[in-house]
């Protein structure tokens, strides 16, 4: 049988895919490593158990796949009806077997990586809908994924930590963050400075900001509310050098 390959030979684009694979894998290992009894143990999110992390992961490929068909066909098909439907299907996904849910993550996630394989060069440019309602080509869905199993193998609480995820994932989610708090107005007087390489962020008009300072994974740490990360703070929000909490930003 001749190996199928991605029908993209655009190069940025085919490192994207690349890197959300490697994502994908990097959460199994995590998932893979814990016992099905450890499934029931608390995430770092707040209110989440593992079930959740995994039901979620599985789901939103789920979810990408109908985006990828959407660009392929022309045919309207939104990642969920609603935001209720989305909560109510990860909530549900927490009731199943675990050796369901284990599917659930390995079958979508299939399911998603030959969608993409298969999609035709030029079906990439395509608009799609986000469950935020932003449209975005076709291309963004693989952001999209990176994002979710990188960040969220982390919160499997599973000794996965920020600085095993890549640095140009680590650089475009402060991006992210970062322009969520810019659109909200949640970030005056804020100014984020990562000092292990050349990139500020934030209210850098301000007279008197509140500066955060670190490494690139530790400051992605505390912005994405996972933890300070060992950041510094210095400025009138951070009495006696203590770190504020980041802004919201989903």
């Amino acid at each position: 049988m001749v190996a199928r390959h991605d029908q993209t030979t655009d190069p940025e684009l085919l490192a994207a895919l690349l890197q959300a694979r490697r994502g994908t894998a990097f959460f199994a290992r995590k998932l893979n490593e814990l016992s099905d009894a450890d499934l029931d143990g608390d995430s770092l999110l707040p209110g989440w158990t593992r079930r959740h992390i995994t039901a979620h992961i599985g789901y939103n490929a789920r979810a990408i796949a109908r985006l990828i068909e959407w660009a392929a066909t022309g045919v309207e098909t939104p990642m969920y009806p609603s935001t209720d439907i989305r909560d109510h299907e990860i909530d549900f996904g927490t009731t199943l077997s675990p050796i369901a849910l284990r599917h659930l993550f390995d079958h979508s996630a299939v399911h998603l990586n030959v969608e993409w394989r298969d999609l035709p060069e030029d079906a990439w440019h395509h608009k799609v809908r986000t469950i935020q309602g932003r449209e975005v080509p076709a291309t963004e869905t693989v952001w999209m994924r990176s994002r979710e199993v990188w960040m969220h193998a982390v919160d499997l609480a599973n000794g996965a930590a920020f600085r095993d995820i890549p640095v140009p994932v680590l650089e475009r989610l402060l991006k992210d963050i970062t322009g969520a708090w810019k659109t909200r107005g949640t970030d005056a007087g804020l100014v984020v400075k990562v000092t292990d390489r050349d990139l500020t962020f934030g209210d850098t008009t301000s007279a008197s900001p509140t500066v955060v300072s670190g490494p690139l994974p530790g400051v992605v740490e505390w912005a994405a509310g996972r933890g300070n990360g060992g950041v510094t703070a210095a400025g009138a929000e951070a009495a006696n050098g203590t770190v504020p909490a980041a802004p919201k930003w989903i």
